[in-house]
């Protein structure tokens, strides 16, 4: 007689259940603040309340000094107006501008293109065009002045060798080309930006073109500028507001009274428009005059800068539009 046994569920231990996982969020308004607000800060108490107290100086004709300051309204706008020398200083900027902006952006393209070749030693030649860059402007005028002194500079001893008479390099007209020499000397740090911008043009765009027949300089003209032209209104851009507010430069090469650097001895053609608000500040005591000019610069800069970007809308070219916002999805 066989007996059957009922075979019992034997119980296996549940495994536990893995924790649920946390869903991605967006970080809170109070996270991003808290990043900006290192740089946010700065910008409030370095740069918008400076701006409002010198607009605020404008419209008085306070000394910086005395606490005895007059309201005048728009007086200082009105003399600014009508004042040669302000008049005088802004020309000599705007020819200066003119002039250094386009040479520093096609130098800085034309060394681009030297460095991008593929020859030997190309980065020791980057390094080497780079460096001038990274000199502070100040050793750099300083140097200039040594190197173009009438008497002791080497430049004078270049032209005796050659058997020319001596040039007085620092005043009227050659200081002008003397600091147009010094702006383009340091024009490294635009042939990087430029370096870069011709690495990311795809090559194969460039081959296509060689493809269809174009030779060198349609392929220049045609494919690289075009790629090229958002890197050089940038460069235009910074140019430009960089080339009107200049006045480390024309000071320096200027004649100093017992090393004291003075914007009186700067010479007619290298009075730049700083040069005349410094002079307002420092040498006249007029701190409210001299805020009106450097708010009136800054309405001249505003206006180019937007001057040049909506030109720019029409000639520059960019892979993606600008004014676009691209949707995942």
């Amino acid at each position: 007689m066989s007996v059957q046994t009922e075979a019992r569920p034997v119980a296996v231990a549940a495994a536990p259940k893995p924790p649920p996982r946390k869903r991605w969020s967006r970080y809170r308004s109070r996270t991003f603040y808290a990043f900006v607000a290192p740089w946010l800060i700065g910008f409030l108490a370095l740069t918008v309340v400076p701006m409002l107290y010198a607009l605020r100086m404008s419209f008085t004709n306070t000394n910086g000094i005395s606490d005895k300051a007059r309201w005048v309204g728009i007086d200082n706008y009105v003399e600014a107006l009508h004042d040669a020398d302000v008049l005088h200083s802004l020309y000599r900027t705007g020819l200066f501008t003119l002039t250094v902006v386009p040479l520093t952006v096609l130098g800085s393209v034309l060394l681009a293109l030297l460095v991008n070749q593929p020859i030997r030693g190309k980065g020791f030649f980057r390094t080497l065009f780079y460096l001038p860059a990274i000199v502070p402007g100040v050793a750099a005028a300083l140097t200039w002045k040594l190197i173009f002194d009438k008497d002791a500079g080497p430049a004078n001893g270049v032209m005796e060798l050659l058997g020319l008479d001596p040039v007085t390099w620092l005043q009227d007209p050659a200081v002008s080309y003397v600091l147009l020499s010094l702006m383009l000397w340091g024009i490294g740090g635009g042939m990087l930006v430029s370096l870069a911008g011709l690495q990311d043009i795809p090559k194969e765009l460039l081959e296509a073109a060689r493809v269809d027949g174009a030779g060198k300089l349609r392929v220049f003209w045609h494919v690289t500028v075009p790629l090229l032209s958002p890197i050089l209104l940038f460069q235009v851009v910074t140019g430009v507001i960089n080339a009107l507010q200049i006045i480390a430069q024309p000071m320096l090469l200027a004649p100093s009274a017992g090393g004291v650097v003075s914007a009186a001895k700067v010479s007619p053609d290298t009075n730049m428009y700083m040069v005349h608000v410094y002079a307002q500040y420092f040498t006249f005591g007029r701190w409210g005059y001299g805020s009106a000019l450097l708010w009136l610069l800054f309405v001249v800069v505003l206006v180019i800068t937007f001057l040049v970007m909506r030109l720019g809308r029409r000639v520059v070219f960019y892979n993606v539009d600008p004014d676009s916002q691209g949707e995942k999805g």
